[in-house]
């Protein structure tokens, strides 16, 4: 099992503070509302892509190691989850 090096909810902290102080008056524009943007929770490094493997890859290419946030530009979460139950089917 991998040991993180940061506590999970450091993690969490160290991102939304990187993304909210620093790189979302840079990155919320236009253009970039719905993108993913990865931040390396260590250094604030960042980058914008259309979805998260994109975002993540040059900054893993440039440390391996690094430990990830990400952010969808303009939006309050990362994922939106729905589903609905067949009411006739599920009801008999």
């Amino acid at each position: 099992m991998l040991k993180l090096r940061i506590p999970d909810e450091e993690i969490v902290k160290k991102g939304i503070d990187f993304y909210q102080k620093q790189i979302r008056q840079i990155v919320e524009t236009e253009e970039n509302i719905g993108r993913v943007c990865a931040i390396d929770v260590e250094t604030g490094d960042y980058f914008v892509a259309d979805d998260v493997l994109d975002a993540a890859r040059p900054l893993r290419a440039k440390r391996p190691d690094v430990i990830l946030w990400s952010e969808r530009i303009g939006y309050n979460a990362m994922y939106a989850l729905s589903g609905f139950a067949d009411i006739e089917r599920t009801s008999k």
